[in-house]
């Protein structure tokens, strides 16, 4: 348990550290960050910190710079979470006022604005779309044998495909299908998409039974395809000292891959990281390429629903106080404007219906 001293004085360090990439001394707290106590009493507090494991101590300096542990220390204890410009503030909003029809174009958006306020690499992935609950599935036939189906999840995500029949539909058996499919799934999981469905609507509707098929094969497809994947800012990372390290340098390269990253991304989207904000330093991160970096991710949701994740990645000098303020102000703009506007994703429903009446 540190005392009130030991505490500004670590919290000092590390904001020097973050600020500079240099070894503190006592000196530069002193001059710098202007803590009200001899450089003998800080430097006794600093000896004591690198001993109980907060502080290292390289062997090339006099000053510290702060551990693992310590930067743990710090984001859990001693963390300023409005650690945003009026400037940033107003940044946020204007990205955030265009009205977005979709949960990936929200996504794509925060990504750029997070990498944009932080100066990091951000990566962002969609919701999965299994987990998504169905708010309506919309059929539109295109000719004899062509079919659109368009997918809205009660969150905003939107699915489409076109299905290609072997043999002539007819608007009848759309409009059973539109009933059938919307009575028994608004609500439900996409994931609930599968056989049970298909035997129901055999068993609700002869005249459909060579339709139902093919359109379960084809949404199944749909809603298993892989989320896209936003990145930004990566080349703003090779601006920062650490990366003159050619091992920390390939890492990070490997790390961008798009299978990788996507990969990282499932891992930190598990049900093990629900909240809101996870904060991932050094070895804490699960992947083996990720331990000479700090992640922090920033999963936003609404009424429980999850719309995505956000990583932002970077050394573990990274500067906490201010991703985690942008990231709990987004988030909080976000609930306050409800960004999905629905009345788009309706007419986004109704547009293929539309066109294809005007035909």
């Amino acid at each position: 348990m540190l005392n009130d001293r030991k505490k500004e004085i670590l919290q000092a360090i590390v904001e020097e550290y973050i600020e500079t990439a240099e070894p503190v001394s006592s000196k530069a707290i002193v001059e710098k960050r202007g803590l009200d106590y001899s450089s003998a009493t800080i430097r006794n507090d600093m000896a004591e910190l690198e001993k109980i494991g907060l502080l290292d101590k390289p062997h090339t300096s006099s000053g510290r710079v702060p551990s693992a542990k310590g930067y743990r220390y710090y984001v859990d204890e001693l963390l300023n979470y409005n650690d945003i410009s009026i400037q940033e503030i107003k940044y946020i909003q204007e990205q955030l006022a265009t009205k977005i029809n979709q949960v990936e174009e929200l996504t794509k958006i925060t990504t750029s604005t997070l990498s944009e306020i932080t100066h990091y690499t951000s990566v962002g992935i969609g919701p999965t779309a299994q987990k998504q609950d169905i708010e309506e599935i919309k059929f539109v036939l295109l000719g004899s044998r062509l079919l659109m189906v368009v997918i809205l999840t009660q969150n905003g995500l939107i699915r489409e495909t076109i299905i290609k029949f072997d043999e002539d539909i007819n608007q009848e058996q759309v409009d059973t299908l539109t009933y059938l499919f919307n009575n028994k799934l608004k609500g439900k999981p996409l994931a609930q998409i599968d056989k049970p469905i298909e035997e129901y609507m055999h068993s609700e509707m002869d005249n459909i039974i060579k339709v139902v098929k093919p359109v379960i094969e084809q949404i199944t497809r749909v809603i298993n395809e892989d989320v896209p994947v936003y990145m930004e800012g990566a080349d703003k990372s090779f601006e920062l000292p650490e990366f003159k390290s050619l091992d920390i340098a390939k890492n990070f390269v490997n790390i961008l891959d798009t299978d990788k990253t996507k990969q990282m991304i499932e891992i930190l989207n598990s049900e093990d990281n629900q909240d809101e904000i996870n904060v991932y330093i050094g070895d804490e991160n699960v992947d083996e390429a990720l331990k000479n970096f700090s992640v922090i991710t920033f999963k936003h949701k609404e009424k429980g629903k999850d719309l995505g994740t956000i990583a932002i990645i970077g050394p573990t000098r990274m500067d906490y106080s201010k991703v985690i303020s942008a990231m709990k102000y987004i988030g909080k703009k976000l609930d306050e404007d409800k960004q999905i506007d629905k009345k788009s994703k309706r007419r986004m429903l109704s547009k293929g219906e539309g066109e294809n009446s005007g035909k």
